[in-house]
């Protein structure tokens, strides 16, 4: 299997166990002289199964993405760490840049000329710049990670 679609299987686990946790909420209890909708102990045994499998298969996605590298470099492990920390990264810039350009100020037009005046603190063209350099380096190493997710057998 590669790891790309063990990525998909854990998604579908999480979104499983969600639901069982959902339906076992809707049957833990029930009125006097009714039944509940379902059994809630199936439920739960269903759902301890379900996440032994995801237990199992998480295990296996983070031996392979400590082991396969991206580009011959790195690990897969650090690429998905550097992404995430672009990402981040990416948000504070963009937020910045907005918060500069009073994008996020209700209200804030002057009406009359003796109203205070407003300044940027901040570079908006610059941070603007940076914001977009910062989506083509996460753009980039997303498209390796995701090459490399197609490429790479999940490990036992």
């Amino acid at each position: 299997m590669k790891l790309a679609e063990a990525l998909a299987q854990r998604a579908d686990a999480t979104r499983r166990v969600e639901q069982l946790r959902s339906r076992i909420v809707g049957s833990a209890r029930y009125q006097e002289g009714e039944e509940p909708a379902e059994n809630a102990v199936e439920l739960l045994a269903e759902t301890d199964a379900v996440i032994a499998g995801l237990e199992s298969l998480v295990r296996r996605i983070n031996r392979t993405n400590a082991s396969a590298t991206v580009g011959g470099a790195r690990t897969l492990t650090d690429a998905l760490a550097r992404r995430d920390a672009l990402r981040l990264q990416h948000s504070v810039v963009s937020t910045a840049a907005d918060a500069a350009a009073g994008r996020d100020q209700r209200g804030a037009v002057r009406q009359l000329r003796s109203e205070l005046k407003m300044f940027a603190a901040l570079p908006v063209a610059a941070l603007r710049t940076r914001a977009d350099e910062l989506a083509r380096e996460i753009r980039e190493i997303d498209v390796a990670i995701q090459r490399t997710n197609w490429e790479v057998d999940l490990l036992d």
